[in-house]
């Protein structure tokens, strides 16, 4: 049997640490979730989930571009220290967030539209620059294949301050604030823990001075990134902002409820980004296209492979899913089911973006914009008429459009195709399905404990035996000793 090649062991490294933080961020945001549904309500999870909503898409907006475009940078850096580089990044994306704090805490309707403004309220914008630092050194740390940082930081630190806080608050004097100021304290904690190991890993920037004509060019060669990834959070978040503005604030919270758990599966495929990315920009600038397809192709069954018992397993128990947080939140059932629909759809298309953005930029921003404007006008239509439900399915055509869209782009582009699909992902989900229908006859309590593990154990035994092959099963075996791992720097 021939050797996997080296980029697919990389693959297969990052791929099981961050495997490994999504089974750790899922054992962390479900109780979030049960403390705020439980604790404060869907009311007050709508207005949380609104703001929260509006600052990150500043922050989004702010990283102009960097938390992919930095791997570029790096990996054509060819004079200067590679911490200059990303000293350089780092003040850029610190401007830009200061300028989009100053702009939301000078109208802070714009996070709260409903609801008095407390000073308190008024403090939420600076969360955008801990966004920023933390997003841009984890992305750096991507680059040296440091993928340990990200899983301890937004994996492990953040969702459990969050959670932690968000308790603690609900039994204070802050109560009505609890969840802002858990999301400010997590947030914050979460940028000290990304922050620390890419000083230790790139050194401090001695010799480094700031320079107007650097940043400008930075950001200039970054547009076309920053437009896609602001488009791209766009598409996921168009339903909740058309939403809140449509719909009273206890709809919005049982939405969120449902994005958030339909997302967990979603993150499964952002696992792979940080070390995706860096691959796939050597590669390209490397001009080997064969490779970053292979890369392409050999993720996106990975991610599909996992994702999908998950959307199974989810969506067939809905009901008492949603019923977890709260009695009002079960009413969210067929939107948790269609939301798991989307993600699944949406999953070749990311997938797909992540090589598009180097090889087709401007092409993959017109599919991004076409794509949130069919999100906007499905959603702003279905809503009026179907509720929740039809911000949905907004969501759904828009990545089920964008996923056709991008994978066309990609393989004209990289003039070979890098497939996603394969039989034996439906091969797998038959048996499971057929679980998933059975378990349904059981009592609420029972259908979860029991059916949930049912599903995924029937679809693993089968995509494993008759679905993988050598280099799949890489993702599920621990490196060989001797071998780097993630943790270690590999280059």
């Amino acid at each position: 049997m021939t050797q996997p090649h080296a980029s697919m062991r990389a693959l297969a490294r990052g791929g099981r640490h961050n495997v490994l933080g999504f089974l750790l961020r899922l054992g962390a945001r479900i109780p979030f979730l049960f403390i705020a549904g439980r604790l404060y309500g869907a009311e007050e999870l709508g207005r949380f989930a609104y703001a929260v909503a509006i600052v990150e898409f500043a922050a989004a907006l702010a990283m102009l571009g960097l938390k992919r475009g930095l791997a570029a940078a790096l990996a054509n850096n060819r004079r200067r220290p590679d911490m200059h580089v990303v000293a350089d990044g780092l003040l850029l994306v610190l401007l830009a967030g200061a300028a989009a704090a100053a702009l939301l805490a000078a109208f802070p309707g714009l996070l709260f539209p409903n609801s008095p403004v407390t000073p308190a309220m008024r403090l939420l914008p600076l969360v955008v620059l801990f966004i920023v630092v933390s997003d841009l050194t984890l992305t750096a740390l991507a680059f040296r294949h440091r993928i340990d940082a990200q899983v301890r930081a937004r994996a492990i630190i953040e969702p459990w301050v969050l959670t932690v806080s968000a308790t603690v608050i609900a039994f204070s004097p802050s109560a009505s604030n609890g969840l802002l100021i858990a999301y400010a304290l997590s947030l914050a904690a979460a940028a000290a823990a990304s922050a620390v190991p890419c000083l230790r890993a790139f050194g401090w920037p001695g010799g480094w001075r700031p320079s107007a004509a650097r940043l400008s060019a930075l950001a200039r060669a970054n547009l076309p990134l920053a437009g896609a990834d602001a488009i791209e959070w766009s598409i996921r978040r168009v339903d909740v902002l058309i939403l809140g503005r449509l719909a009273p604030a206890d709809v919005v919270g049982v939405y969120y409820v449902a994005q958030q758990i339909a997302s967990l599966a979603g993150r499964l495929r952002t696992s792979f980004d940080p070390i995706l990315a860096p691959l796939l920009s050597v590669a390209m600038a490397e001009r080997r296209q064969a490779d970053a397809a292979r890369d392409i192709s050999q993720v996106g069954f990975w991610v599909m492979s996992v994702q999908f018992p998950v959307v199974l397993a989810l969506g067939l128990t809905a009901e008492s899913t949603m019923g977890l947080f709260g009695p009002e939140f079960a009413a969210g059932a067929v939107v948790l089911a269609l939301l798991l629909v989307a993600e699944l759809l949406g999953t070749p298309g990311a997938i797909s973006e992540t090589g598009l953005v180097y090889v087709r930029p401007r092409g993959n921003l017109i599919v991004s914009a076409a794509s949130i404007l069919l999100a906007a006008a499905v959603t702003w239509t279905l809503v009026s008429a179907i509720g929740s439900a039809g911000a949905a399915l907004g969501l759904l055509a828009a990545l089920f459009f964008a996923s056709i869209a991008r994978a066309g782009l990609l393989r004209q582009a990289l003039g070979r195709p890098a497939p996603v699909w394969r039989g034996s992902l439906l091969v797998a989900a038959v048996p499971a399905f057929a679980v998933g229908l059975a378990a349904r006859t059981l009592p609420e309590f029972w259908m979860m404990a029991l059916g949930i593990p049912a599903i995924l154990g029937a679809y693993a035994v089968v995509i494993w035996h008759r679905g993988y092959g050598p280099e799949d099963r890489l993702l599920f075996r621990a490196a060989r000793q001797g071998r780097p791992d993630m943790g270690e720097e590999t280059g």
